[in-house]
């Protein structure tokens, strides 16, 4: 009898070892999963704040081809990270904006928008392809929205050339910069192309005029 007691005890140690080893295998397997999930969740919100990029770039493409003389005022729309623009008075008028005034505004609105995203922020320039051009002959800007991710630690310069979409390649297969994405954010670069609906003409010394259909 108290050999079976004993080797019944056993028996029972035993068990509990097993049960523990395999609660211990099961909450591995459930941090697998959270950290899965987790995982999964950061990238659904990097692509939806992505997507929002994408729809203020294209909302700013619109304002473009909007106004008639922008191609006469790509200088007005041109603005850093650190440019916090203001809204003309032609803006909250009745009178209606020039050409000029309508760049300011159209700019001011946007940046508005962009704020929407976290700790958004933008800078609109002059291509480096078209910094040279007479201002006349430029058909494009570039756009480069900038945001925080919610990581745990600022990305590594080797994942901002997946993440923060500024490299493009040159024509020997080089990556080259074309914008500097802030330190620490994420960011989408895209260019947009301006309609020329305005034609320029310039009559011997005189200035430079622009004559729009229905204008």
């Amino acid at each position: 009898m108290q050999r079976l007691a004993l080797r019944t005890q056993r028996q029972q140690g035993i068990t509990l070892i097993e049960s523990l080893i395999a609660l211990i295998i099961a909450a591995l397997g459930i941090l697998g999963i959270i950290g899965v999930q987790m995982r999964t969740l950061t990238d659904t919100s990097s692509t939806v704040r992505r997507a929002q990029a994408i729809r203020l770039i294209e909302d700013l493409s619109e304002r473009l081809k909007v106004n008639p003389n922008a191609i006469a005022v790509l200088g007005s729309y041109t603005t850093s990270f650190s440019n916090t623009p203001t809204q003309p008075s032609c803006g909250t008028g009745s009178s209606g904006c020039d050409r000029t005034g309508q760049a300011e505004n159209d700019i001011y609105l946007w940046k508005q928008g962009v704020k929407a995203l976290p700790m958004g922020a933008a800078q609109v320039f002059i291509p480096p392809a078209e910094a040279g051009l007479d201002a006349t002959e430029r058909r494009q800007l570039g756009v480069l929205i900038a945001w925080r991710e919610n990581e745990s630690a600022d990305l590594s310069a080797d994942d901002k050339k997946n993440t923060d979409a500024t490299q493009v390649r040159d024509a020997d297969g080089t990556l080259q910069s074309t914008a500097t994405c802030p330190t620490g954010y994420t960011c989408h670069l895209q260019y947009i192309p301006v309609s020329a609906r305005c034609a320029p003409y310039k009559a011997g010394s005189g200035p430079l005029q622009y004559f729009c259909a229905g204008a």
